[in-house]
């Protein structure tokens, strides 16, 4: 009698083999399109941390972009108001040329949508800017 209960209890085993597989399939899926859909501008990003522009260096640029997405570039004795991005690309190219090595910083109002801060570091690359600065405080002139 006892042999007979021993056959006929129910196996407690689940196969996970098929579980392996599709884990398998998703993991290939997603290695293959993380590289397509990561997309991003380059930034230098400093080495330590954030700390204060030297004096030693000459007035910064600085180009804002605002909750309304507007954009406006501050040169240092001109505050101006910019309707496209390609005008503040001329802009900010002129400036280059006259005063080679200016330092270029971006600041972002806090409620400013994440797209209009990264148009204006795009049209900052176009314009010839290698390295992007970005303002965490105001500015004090």
């Amino acid at each position: 009698m006892r042999r007979s209960r021993a056959k006929n209890r129910p196996v407690a085993e689940i196969n996970v083999v098929p579980y392996i597989d599709v884990m398998m399939v998703l993991l290939v899926i997603f290695i293959a399109t993380a590289p397509v859909v990561m997309q991003g501008v380059t930034v230098d990003l400093p080495q330590a941390e954030s700390e204060q522009m030297s004096e030693e260096l000459k007035t910064p640029i600085v180009c804002t972009a605002d909750v309304n997405g507007r954009y406006f570039v501050d040169l240092g004795d001109s505050h101006i108001e910019v309707r496209e991005l390609n005008e503040l690309t001329s802009i900010v190219s002129d400036y280059l040329m006259t005063r080679p090595g200016s330092p270029v910083v971006v600041q972002g109002d806090a409620h400013a949508s994440y797209d209009s801060v990264v148009q204006l570091m795009n049209a900052l690359k176009r314009a010839g800017v290698e390295s992007v600065g970005l303002v965490t405080q105001p500015i004090s002139n």
